[in-house]
């Protein structure tokens, strides 16, 4: 099967976590066989951002790393569809593609029977921004991938398409795994960017709070941390170590004793069920997880067993300490989370759901095949 992919940046994931989630999925579809395309935008600020901070020497690691991924960057205004598109059998469009090219692969498609169409959505603009993306038009799609139910019953219930299906991020457990014999470095890590003043407050209370109340040594890797957030952080006592190129975070989760997650406000408020993708990569790297609270209401995990839930900044400090200090409880929650992962929540199961909802659009058809986790 040809698979072709319209994404903001493969080779680059500077304030970019998409690029995580779609590089699992071109690996394991490449493994099984797939002739798999990948296009991104000559312009992609993330990696404009990329180099202008850190040289091209990440985009040379991105290709040790992932050694059968490529990518073809295209200028919007001369890309010819006919081309890129000959002889696909299913193509990808993620939502951070422009509005203009969201609708000339719909018009193409329409032109052009031989593929299924499919927009894929991966953020909370649904709700955060809904005018931006009731003006995507996806009239002349098969229909969306969305990264949780909520989403996908957005799109349903405001009519901007006529069928969703949920397709939730996971990990690549080719990349995403235990480090075996690491030195431990210090307590605790965070692996994430400030953001948009999206919780700005959950920082204070379940991350920088908890540290400096106990006095831990920590270590922040994230991007987009203006001067206010730099300063709470040496307050706090926390070191920031800048951007992490997302591969690397595998040897970074070995170093420390247990990792938090700290949701943006518009999944706690509004969208239910959805965790980011490091809930997953860092579970997945055996790493105990404390978590401020979300609700798991598509189950997901097992909170309790697969990590701890902290309501508040006082239980989060209580469960950090446990974490910490009672080294039988970190190792059953290392080892039922990454269990949990590689049972239900690898690119690979994701991989399996895609070419699932293929075989429903091509009724009659031979399935691609599959390969278990």
């Amino acid at each position: 099967m040809r698979v072709v992919i319209f994404c903001h940046s493969l080779v680059s994931d500077w304030n970019h976590g998409n690029a995580h989630f779609l590089r699992g999925v071109c690996t394991d579809l490449i493994a099984r066989g797939h002739d798999v395309q990948v296009y991104e935008p000559v312009d992609a600020w993330s990696v404009t951002n990329l180099l202008a901070e850190h040289g091209r020497a990440p985009l040379q690691g991105f290709a040790r790393a992932y050694p059968t991924l490529r990518s073809t960057q295209y200028h919007a205004a001369t890309l010819g569809l006919d081309a890129a598109l000959a002889d696909a059998d299913l193509v990808l469009v993620h939502e951070w593609s422009e509005h203009a090219l969201v609708q000339r692969i719909g018009e193409h498609r329409r032109a052009n029977g031989h593929y299924k169409l499919l927009f894929h959505d991966t953020h909370h603009r649904a709700v955060t921004a809904p005018e931006s993306m009731a003006a995507y038009d996806l009239r002349h799609y098969d229909g969306v991938l969305a990264f949780g139910s909520a989403i996908r019953d957005l799109y349903r219930a405001r009519g901007w398409c006529e069928r969703a299906w949920t397709w939730h991020e996971a990990a690549d457990h080719r990349v995403f795994h235990p480090v075996p014999a690491a030195e431990r470095a210090a307590d605790l890590v965070w692996i994430g960017n400030w953001g948009d003043d999206e919780r700005t407050a959950e920082l204070h209370e379940f991350l920088l709070e908890p540290v400096k109340a106990l006095h831990l040594k920590a270590c922040i890797h994230g991007v987009r941390y203006p001067q206010h957030a730099l300063a709470a952080l040496a307050d706090a006592g926390i070191e920031y170590a800048n951007w992490l190129p997302n591969y690397e975070a595998p040897n970074v989760f070995a170093r420390y004793g247990v990792t938090v997650h700290v949701p943006r406000r518009p999944y706690v408020q509004a969208l239910p069920g959805i965790p980011t993708i490091r809930v997953f990569e860092a579970l997945a790297c055996g790493i105990p997880l404390v978590s401020a609270p979300w609700d798991d209401c598509e189950g997901l995990f097992e909170p309790g067993s697969d990590f701890l839930v902290a309501r508040d900044g006082a239980q989060m400090r209580e469960q950090l300490r446990a974490v910490l200090h009672e080294p039988q409880l970190a190792r059953s929650l290392a080892e039922h989370g990454r269990k949990t992962i590689l049972a239900r929540h690898t690119c690979a199961h994701r991989v399996d759901e895609l070419l699932d909802i293929y075989a429903e659009l091509v009724p009659g058809e031979t399935q691609p095949d599959r390969i278990d986790a």
